[in-house]
């Protein structure tokens, strides 16, 4: 299950309600109809996190150049409580009590959703959230460390792990990893690490 939702954020003065494992899921691009439904880009190819939570929480574009919750700015929510919410195209559509109409939804262009972890759908045992995978230290079969996961790479079939060796920054030092199970062996979450098939000179 590959997510490719940013990294948790707690912005500073946020509200009490706002969780400590928030994690931004998607974007509002537009209004959507008459009746204040809101039109949400995804930033996972399977935007289920979406559809679990029906609290979203919200922060502005980072281009309005404020680092807090919006409720803190003008009059926009902090937090949507979701009543309706529907798969539409490559989009999500949703209605949520603290946007009454079309005007208030066009307000709320470009403002980022964030959604808390613990309301994720839980993945099927052979899945993977990339939240999850980002951060994890990587080894070899031999027990040779490899680097540690800096992001994925989604191109269609499969993901890819971008490793990081530590203490390199150049791009040229990232292993670009496969992550089907020709080359994983296993993913242990609870003592953060991925065990692969590679060598240190691939």
């Amino acid at each position: 299950m590959t997510t490719a939702a940013r990294l948790p954020v707690k912005p500073a003065g946020a509200d009490p309600a706002w969780p400590d494992d928030a994690i931004e899921v998607g974007r509002i691009v537009d209004a959507w109809g008459l009746k204040g439904w809101i039109k949400v880009q995804p930033f996972a190819a399977d935007p289920q996190a979406l559809f679990s939570s029906r609290r979203w929480f919200i922060l502005p574009s980072e281009k309005a150049g404020v680092a807090r919750p919006v409720g803190v700015v003008g009059s926009l929510p902090t937090l949507l409580k979701i009543t309706q919410v529907k798969d539409h195209g490559e989009v999500v559509v949703a209605l949520a009590q603290e946007v009454p109409d079309r005007t208030a939804a066009e307000a709320m262009r470009g403002a980022r959703v964030f959604i808390g972890r613990a309301s994720f759908p839980t993945p099927e045992p052979d899945e993977f959230y990339w939240i999850d995978l980002i951060g994890l230290d990587v080894f070899n079969r031999e027990g040779a460390a490899l680097g540690a996961v800096v992001g994925l790479i989604d191109t269609g079939p499969h993901s890819v792990l971008r490793v990081m060796p530590a203490g390199e920054t150049k791009q040229e030092a990232e292993r670009l990893i496969p992550f089907v199970g020709a080359y994983v062996d296993e993913v242990r979450l609870e003592y953060r690490r991925i065990i692969v098939d590679w060598g240190l000179d691939y």
